[in-house]
């Protein structure tokens, strides 16, 4: 029954813009729409449904490969080869781009619509709340950009969209103006068919977000202690959801924990999901998946031991991290006539370095010689990670599209076939979040650290710790491992505990780079689990800002002199 509700929320939600995306765009602003309440709700859903695009949020897990906890994305950006002229940079600008757009056409339509004047002003509110995250993108990758609001008529405009960047400090403003705005309208709550709707809680979060990534922490302070603490009553009823591995299913979709998320839906006729079962999924997954975004064994190696000591592998296997032929020794296993006919004789030993470690590792991360519900084909089948050559989902064991010996995700892949929910390895029924409780307690912790407020910050740090899944000793407890008083040790712990519970999120990259800890943990040779050589990552100061895409200079000559830094 649960899982029946979740399916017609999420359908409620998107189910108009179904309708909309085939409806020619330049008849929106003609005599034949913006007329009712139903077309204020399709443009509205027309908003909401730019962000499945792969380049605003549809892939955003793939944006952790531009941190140094994942490898998949941005191949360009990550061995510094891109340019003004690569893809991926102009499709995201554009990308963003087309959100505001669509946010832009409804504020100067909606005053057009027969409906009552306070649905309109919370529509309003709503597009400027999505007008505020897609610009605050833009800020965070770009610095400066052009800003075009209502003002701007597209359909009569388009030719002479040659505005000059404003400054990262006017972006700002602008989105903090928007959020204001949609604060000030926006419910508490939807009703159930309009789940997933933008609320207050999701634009004081994001207001939040933006001053903390402006070092405005009392700002974002007093924002995050409205979502947290609720001290006027308005009964946001946010909370941490008991099981961190469901969070990430669809029975976490509509928990207390998501403030704001991607909307996400499968099932014959009703395909508007998630891709994380082609990007993240292995050949041994529903459909058979591509795994070009994958975990790198820098973050499996930040996970703690279940006692909050900080792991090593030396302590388990002495030399292991120097010699390559050790990491082989331990990991590999031969096959005969495609079935396992000797496992590495440290198998055991490996499955206790797994275990005994922080429980997110193995509910986020596929390790050597656990199992799976994965797929041949569409067919459910146990699996197994299998480290050897040749293996073969028909047999039961995982199959590494790339052909790396490396790790997995767990985290948004499908198991087996969902119970029949699924129909699309492209279109997975799993709620992408994209401001979740545990974030904002993190990022309040952060701000409590930097105002002086240490024990607070721990206090919260603790919360997440100890989620009743995860249940880790709290910091300060007692251990001297587990000792974080000062401001270096506790925002070392918020580096660490980001990195851990928001995983394949897409937040490490802009958290690297507000930290100024780019240049330090994103110059590294990167190898496999078997210390096979596999790229080098590399960061320069340049790289903290994209380069303004070759096709925005052609098209706005006056945008070349404002070139980000080193480009």
């Amino acid at each position: 029954m649960k899982k029946y509700l979740l399916l017609l929320a999420v359908m409620g939600l998107m189910s108009s813009c179904y309708d909309l995306d085939q409806y020619p765009h330049d008849k929106l602003s003609s005599g034949t729409f913006w007329k009712t309440e139903e077309h204020a709700h399709q443009a509205m859903m027309n908003i909401y449904a730019q962000m499945k695009h792969e380049q605003t949020y549809g892939t955003y897990f793939g944006v952790d490969a531009l941190g140094e906890i994942s490898f998949g994305r941005y191949e360009s950006v990550i061995y510094g080869t891109y340019t003004n002229g690569t893809g991926d940079i102009s499709s995201k600008w554009s990308a963003l781009y087309e959100g505001i757009a669509r946010a832009n056409l409804l504020l100067q339509n909606i005053d057009k619509v027969d409906m009552a004047d306070g649905l309109k002003a919370q529509y309003k509110g709503e597009a400027k709340f999505m007008r505020a995250l897609y610009y605050f993108q833009l800020l965070d990758f770009w610095g400066g950009v052009p800003l075009y609001d209502e003002t701007t008529i597209i359909s009569d405009d388009f030719m002479n969209m040659k505005k000059p960047r404003s400054s990262a400090e006017e972006v700002r403003q602008f989105i903090l103006d928007d959020l204001e705005e949609a604060i000030n309208v926006l419910p508490v709550k939807w009703e159930q068919s309009e789940y997933g709707r933008a609320t207050r809680g999701a634009a004081v979060a994001l207001r939040g977000k933006v001053k903390l990534f402006n070092q405005d922490y009392s700002g974002a302070a007093t924002d995050f202690e409205e979502v947290v603490n609720d001290p006027s009553g308005r009964g946001y009823g946010y909370k941490l959801y008991d099981s961190y591995p469901d969070l990430f299913k669809p029975e976490g979709d509509c928990s207390d924990e998501m403030i704001f998320a991607v909307q996400n839906s499968g099932g014959v006729g009703n395909d508007s999901g998630l891709p994380s079962g082609l990007y993240m999924g292995s050949r041994s997954s529903f459909g058979g998946g591509w795994n070009n975004s994958i975990p790198t064994d820098i973050l499996v190696d930040m996970y703690e031991m279940k006692d909050g000591k900080t792991f090593d592998w030396e302590d388990y296997i002495p030399g292991f991290t120097a010699s390559q032929e050790i990491q082989k020794e331990t990991f590999l296993a031969e096959l005969t006539n495609n079935v396992v006919s000797k496992y590495p004789e440290k198998k055991e030993l490996l499955r206790q370095i797994y275990e005994n470690r922080d429980p997110r590792l193995e509910q986020t991360i596929l390790t050597p010689y656990a199992h799976i519900l994965g797929a041949v084909g569409r067919i459910p089948k146990d699996m197994e990670l299998v480290l050897a050559k040749g293996t073969n989902e028909n047999y039961g064991y995982i199959r590494n599209n790339r052909g790396w010996y490396d790790y997995l995700w767990r985290k948004f892949v499908p198991e087996g076939d969902m119970n029949g929910e699924i129909n699309d390895r492209y279109h997975v029924p799993i709620n992408f979040p994209i401001i979740r409780y545990a974030d904002v307690l993190l990022m309040l912790a952060e701000c409590y650290n930097e105002i002086g407020r240490q024990d607070d910050a721990v206090a919260l740090i603790n919360q997440v710790r100890q989620r009743p899944s995860t249940n880790m000793p709290a910091l300060n407890s007692g251990p001297s491992w587990l000792e974080a008083r000062t401001h270096d040790e506790v925002f070392q712990r918020i580096v660490h505990e980001r990195a851990v519970e928001l995983a394949a999120e897409g937040h490490r990259f802009g958290d690297l780079k507000r930290w100024k800890l780019c240049e330090e943990k994103l110059n590294f040779k990167y190898d496999d689990i078997l210390g096979n050589d596999r790229y080098t990552r590399k960061f320069v100061e340049r790289d903290y800002l994209w380069p303004i895409p070759l096709t925005e200079l052609e098209r706005n000559p006056d945008l070349k002199s404002q070139q980000n830094p080193g480009w």
